[in-house]
């Protein structure tokens, strides 16, 4: 099972876990990234290609499940605004042994900061700016290449 969304909407975490957990798999990781306050965001907005993320995140999820053996993969992302707190990515992996979940997991994460088509702007008191890519997010990354 591959569930790969992009979608405006809370992310629901017990219903993505109870699918991802439902393949029967002997372990399941999951990584949920949440929008933070740091120096004073207020609102983080996220846009994306509509039809191109979705394929780039199945892309990525299909990778995964080839190289780990996977039963089950899902990769949630929000757009649109959020507060900080929320949910804004959510990704759940389903192998029959804890490392294979363990490392699918980081790698779809580390991969889908570098390789999915978002756009995130910042707001915060004294105005709002666009978000470049952080060096550190390639990095991550490269190891999986």
């Amino acid at each position: 099972m591959i569930r790969a969304l992009v979608q405006s909407e809370p992310i629901d975490l017990a219903a993505t876990l109870a699918a991802v957990e439902g393949s029967g798999s002997g372990a399941v990781a999951s990584f949920s990234g949440f929008v933070r306050a740091d120096d004073g965001v207020r609102e983080l907005a996220l846009e994306h290609y509509p039809g191109m993320t979705e394929a780039v995140l199945h892309a990525l999820a299909e990778e995964a499940v080839a190289r780990w053996q996977l039963h089950a993969v899902a990769v949630v992302h929000r757009v649109g605004p959020m507060a900080p707190g929320e949910r804004i990515v959510l990704v759940a992996t389903a192998a029959p042994h804890r490392h294979a979940a363990l490392e699918a997991c980081a790698f779809l994460i580390d991969r889908l900061k570098t390789d999915a088509p978002f756009w995130k702007r910042e707001r915060r008191e004294e105005g709002a700016r666009w978000v470049a890519a952080r060096d550190g997010d390639a990095g991550a990354a490269d190891r999986w290449r």
